[in-house]
């Protein structure tokens, strides 16, 4: 039988990326966040999370994307990593999708600068490309690590 994973997904624009279900914490409505003076762009605030604050990274900025518009509000995707909890602010959340870890491959050459550091690897669906978010890289790469450290 063959070995599957479980990922939770999301949209950022036209893409569809996955975290593995295990580093997962909570996915949430947008929630307001406080502002924090002279972090990087990416960081676009804290939360209080039932009293836990939370550092929010907005992928899209991460990702070099534009902004949302004003009237677009971010969902948050909580992930566990080795420095506690984060929170990535994406555009939509989709399912929950099991893939068999033997179409797993690595990032394809069009990928480039900065996504394709943060990007683990791929599963090519029927519909789409899965693209399997890096959440530590995510969050401790480039401007977000020189912010938490």
């Amino acid at each position: 039988m063959a070995k599957t994973q479980q990922f939770c997904t999301f949209f950022l624009k036209n893409q569809f990326f996955g975290v593995p279900v295990q580093q997962v914490q909570e996915v949430i409505r947008y929630q307001e966040m406080t502002r924090v003076a002279l972090v990087p762009h990416v960081i676009r605030g804290l939360i209080n999370l039932r009293g836990q604050i939370v550092m929010a990274v907005d992928l899209r900025r991460r990702f070099g994307m534009e902004d949302r518009s004003e009237s677009e509000l971010p969902m948050n995707v909580v992930v566990r990593t080795d420095d506690g909890a984060v929170s990535f602010l994406v555009d939509e959340i989709g399912d929950v999708l099991e893939v068999e870890e033997g179409c797993f491959e690595p990032p394809p050459a069009t990928l480039k600068g900065e996504v394709r550091e943060l990007v683990r690897g791929v599963y090519k669906l029927q519909e789409r490309l899965l693209l399997v978010l890096d959440t530590e890289r995510s969050v401790c790469g480039g401007e977000a690590a020189r912010a938490v450290q």
